[in-house]
């Protein structure tokens, strides 16, 4: 079981990894955050369907076709654990070293749409506000890798939850007489 979890894990890690990475570039140099974003999410759950063939593996090759809702929660859970843990470790990489000034290009599009949507001096003022604290959280690489765990790890609790509401199976007993 061990083992199945670290692969599925690993390749969950690296999909959302390489597309970070690439999502990162493209949105950082086109300043096009909205689709980074979209295709971020997308990939995520991508990534977390290996939780899906994780399961049935473990389920059907190693479990005699059953798994309760613990087990199959807890196989999730270790690769959405895995997973966002090499998601949050690029990041780091890629913002302290490659991109230091993410913030600040974020922080001007964030405002850019608020005007082009028409905001109010108020909402301008207040969205300024909101990103200057974001923009202070992030000079603490505990804040950086605590936000990062919290943009995908809640995606993997949740693929981890429904593969074991839809994927539990009770061992079947067969009766003697």
């Amino acid at each position: 079981m061990k083992g199945t979890v670290l692969l599925y894990g690993l390749i969950a890690g690296f999909v959302v990894a390489a597309m970070l990475i690439i999502t990162t570039t493209m949105c950082y140099h086109s300043e096009n955050f909205q689709s980074s974003m979209a295709l971020g999410f997308g990939t995520m759950i991508v990534a977390f369907s290996t939780i899906t063939f994780a399961v049935i593996n473990i389920r059907d090759r190693h479990n005699y076709g059953a798994i309760t809702f613990g087990s199959a929660f807890a196989v999730g859970f270790y690769i959405s654990l895995i997973a966002s843990t090499i998601y949050v470790l690029v990041w780091l990489i890629d913002y302290y070293v490659f991109i230091p000034d993410f913030m600040d290009k974020y922080t001007a599009h964030v405002l850019k749409e608020v005007k082009m949507d028409g905001g109010t001096p108020q909402e301008m003022s207040s969205k300024i506000e909101e990103m200057n604290s974001y923009k202070e959280l992030y000079k603490n690489p505990l804040y950086v890798v605590l936000l990062t765990y919290m943009e995908i790890l809640p995606i993997g609790l949740a693929m981890s939850l429904l593969n074991a509401l839809i994927f539990k199976r009770k061992v079947k007993r067969e009766r003697f007489n």
